[in-house]
């Protein structure tokens, strides 16, 4: 059973943290390049609704475990003509038929989830030959003396962030699960503290 506060305060928390306007402006910066089916993993509160373009996008299938963040993105703002559909479920093992999405969209997600490689490869698998990981994701900072920092807060950091990680790698995860990474850039976010700031944005590909 869910605690009060994963139920009530942890959507809330996640909402205001996710919507700050660094990480907003990450999220105009990738979102938009969808296409055709998406699948988004994580789609949490639905921030990233109101990038997508309607003219490219044929759906948006949303996942997320979360029944109050599910509310809170079925009532988040959109363009109008986007047609949006959110689930419930767990990214690291979905029902959807392999091949069957052109875009998936991947953004301050797999920092939460129990297994990215399991999720990784889930996304790989219901990605069409040649669809697009669209990803942009905080996680391990390449200074060493940043990442002893985030070794030293992450057992506090994730109870009070719904089991966020800050020291998962990303892009390294990515390609180990068999993408082939096509553009990347990576930055600390303004104004963010290091720790908690690391950032990497880009596409990958399915061969």
């Amino acid at each position: 059973m869910t605690s009060f506060y994963d139920r009530h305060i942890l959507p809330r928390v996640i909402g205001c943290a996710c919507g700050a306007g660094a990480i907003a402006k990450q999220r105009s910066r990738i979102v938009p390049r969808a296409e055709g089916r998406v699948l988004e993993l994580g789609i949490g509160g639905g921030l990233n609704l109101a990038f997508y373009d309607p003219a490219r996008v044929s759906r948006v299938i949303g996942v997320d475990p979360s029944a109050a963040l599910r509310d809170r993105a079925l009532a988040a703002p959109r363009p109008e003509g986007l047609e949006v559909e959110v689930l419930a479920g767990e990214a690291e093992q979905m029902s959807f038929e392999s091949a069957s999405f052109d875009t998936v969209v991947c953004t301050f997600t797999l920092c939460s989830v129990h297994t990215p490689s399991a999720v990784l490869a889930e996304a790989r698998r219901v990605l069409r030959p040649g669809g697009r990981f669209l990803f942009c994701e905080h996680g391990l900072a390449p200074d060493a003396g940043v990442a002893r920092w985030q070794k030293r807060l992450e057992p506090l950091w994730k109870p009070l962030a719904g089991g966020c990680h800050l020291t998962r790698p990303v892009g390294a995860s990515i390609a180990a699960s068999g993408f082939v990474i096509e553009e990347t850039e990576m930055r600390y976010l303004p104004k963010a503290p290091r720790a908690l700031g690391w950032c990497e944005l880009g596409v990958a590909r399915v061969d």
